[in-house]
């Protein structure tokens, strides 16, 4: 391991939570001394990653950043055959749909969305993560798990939730994965946005491990949770197959 690689890495993927830090912050936030924040936030400043404000000297990341993604996004074949099965999806149900991956933190991170043209969506740019267990996207490839794992991932929710319908009660969230393994697809009710209603499916490769996960997001009150599990759930299983089987 090369340690100062590693430092500043960390120290870059910081400011996913944060718009711009202080010399401080990054030191706090990262745990590292201010001698060390200093080295780091100046290599990375000259390297093109970061900027300081000249006024506040807070830093912030710079659009060099984002060049980092770009070839996953770009050059993944799940991702180019994905990009016309989305398009597709959304000429047929004229609502919202999401393509996200799961990360080694256990969140969903969206990579490809396609909204109608007829309302602004919440900004959600490619990147965003939320957690696994509060979307419909992250409970589909739950279902999945083996039940050590999943069981373990159930003791590990966390004590508050994001809106006040999160389902952070173990033994519920557990059925609501086993049902989803009978349905071959999960639900997430206002789960972490509020009036936002979304129904998923896991993307399987050619293995039937699951990779991915094509989520459809509609609002309420202008759907119910019976009317979109009945008519999206058979969609986006079906794009989720289509994209599978392209892996």
């Amino acid at each position: 391991m090369i340690q100062s690689l590693e430092k500043g890495l960390a120290v870059l993927e910081s400011f996913r939570a944060h718009a711009s830090m202080s010399l401080q912050e990054v030191a706090q936030v990262n745990g590292i001394t201010m001698g060390s924040a200093q080295r780091v936030t100046h290599t990375l400043e000259q390297a093109g990653y970061l900027q300081k404000d000249a006024r506040s000297k807070r830093y912030s990341v710079t659009v060099k950043a984002v060049g980092l993604g770009y070839s996953y996004l770009y050059r993944h074949p799940l991702f180019q055959h994905a990009h016309s099965v989305l398009h597709q999806l959304n000429q047929e149900c004229g609502e919202i749909v999401n393509l996200s991956v799961p990360d080694d933190e256990d969140h969903m991170v969206f990579v490809m969305r396609v909204a109608p043209a007829r309302h602004i969506p919440v900004y959600l740019p490619a990147g965003t993560r939320i957690p696994s267990f509060a979307s419909a996207s992250g409970r589909a490839l739950w279902a999945y798990l083996p039940d050590e794992v999943l069981q373990q991932r159930l003791d590990a929710l966390p004590a508050q939730g994001y809106t006040p319908k999160t389902t952070l009660d173990a033994a519920v969230l557990r059925r609501l994965i086993e049902q989803a393994r009978t349905d071959h697809y999960a639900y997430a009710d206002e789960e972490f946005f509020r009036g936002d209603l979304n129904v998923a499916a896991a993307v399987l490769d050619e293995s039937g491990a699951p990779i991915a996960a094509v989520n459809i997001s509609v609002p309420k009150p202008g759907w119910t949770l019976q009317r979109a599990r009945k008519e999206l759930a058979p969609l986006a299983i079906r794009a989720a197959r289509a994209i599978g089987r392209s892996v």
